[in-house]
């Protein structure tokens, strides 16, 4: 250890405990236990005596030990360290990027040319595709005839990816509101100070409700420096398609429905924003898009990382109380074969 050493302690708040030692000293003296007069006790004594007054030099000793083993521990728990006074620095390159996904949750998501559904197998890849960004914030806005932010951008890839999962149908009402969701997630992304800010947008319709025309949406998006990638989801020709609900049970009643998706307009989205559009005809061809926007998107940023080295000294405390201890064990072994 040099001298640019310094000494810290990790946890120093315990050192207060530290306190307890000169209290225990205190009421030790205060019962008339001094150790002088033990130490004296021992002179002048004859053969016959001895064996108790061994015992009596034994026991002051026994506390000292204690106490001294007491505040040994005491310190040990602070977590003593010895920090060195310049650090090394390591450059490093992280992804980080703000995303939001916008995903579709209309009537027509539950159409099973996917498997189970359009709306389980988006949510699904869009599960894996969280996973597979520990350092992205990312967010999730759901959209019907309105639109809601089911997830705020966060960095918790588990939160995200268990709203994703907990996302569900009918929430607000029926209808296709593309220019809602694309503009609902521009606002989750507007105040975004990161370099990089992306938009999923996921959908197999055309546009039918809202205020904003996807468009607009999109104009604004432009305008905040956002990349919208545009999803459609469909197979090509006609799908299974929930048109109706049995009164009896309940249950969606299926029939086979042309697929139509406005796929100019999502096109266009894409395009005006710097993005890609891309079409899902089935769970494979969604994962492998989402896979592709992956890559797309592996923006790297420099980072500088500090490292200080601060190695922990409690183990040597630690080590020494217990040798404290074994000695007094001894004492107190001894002292009872005197007694």
């Amino acid at each position: 250890m040099s001298w640019k050493d310094t000494y810290q302690f990790a946890d120093a708040w315990i050192l207060w405990f530290l306190l307890i030692i000169p209290i225990l000293w205190f009421l030790y003296f205060w019962k008339g236990q001094h150790l002088t007069t033990s130490f004296a006790a021992n002179f002048g004594k004859n053969n016959s005596e001895l064996k108790n007054s061994d015992a009596r030099f034994i026991k002051p000793i026994q506390f000292v030990l204690r106490t001294l083993a007491l505040g040994i521990f005491i310190t040990a728990l602070a977590r003593p360290q010895v920090s060195k006074n310049s650090p090394t620095y390591k450059e490093q390159y992280r992804e980080g990027i703000d995303i939001v996904i916008a995903l579709d949750a209309s009537g027509s998501m539950l159409s099973q040319d996917f498997t189970p559904d359009r709306f389980e197998a988006s949510k699904a890849v869009a599960q894996e595709f969280v996973a597979e960004r520990p350092n992205d914030k990312i967010g999730l806005v759901i959209f019907e005839g309105e639109a809601y932010t089911q997830c705020p951008l966060t960095s918790d890839n588990k939160i995200v990816k268990e709203l994703i999962g907990e996302a569900k149908r009918g929430v607000v009402m029926e209808g296709t509101a593309i220019g809602m969701g694309l503009a609902t997630s521009v606002n989750r992304l507007r105040d975004s100070d990161a370099k990089s800010k992306v938009i999923i947008l996921l959908t197999d319709g055309v546009n039918t409700h809202g205020k904003i025309h996807p468009l607009a949406a999109a104009e604004m998006a432009k305008e905040f420096g956002i990349r919208v990638y545009t999803i459609g989801v469909g197979t090509n020709g006609q799908a299974k398609t929930p048109v109706a609900i049995n009164p009896v049970n309940g249950a969606y009643i299926y029939d086979y429905v042309d697929v139509e998706i406005d796929e100019e307009t999502l096109k266009q989205i894409s395009k005006e924003t710097g993005g890609k559009y891309f079409r899902a005809t089935d769970n494979e061809k969604l994962k492998e898009i989402y896979q592709e926007i992956d890559l797309l998107e592996k923006a790297k940023f420099k980072s500088v990382e500090y490292e200080v080295d601060v190695p922990e000294r409690s183990m040597p405390l630690i080590f020494l109380a217990l040798i404290l201890i074994g000695i007094e064990l001894v004492l107190s072994t001894l002292f009872k074969s005197l007694s």
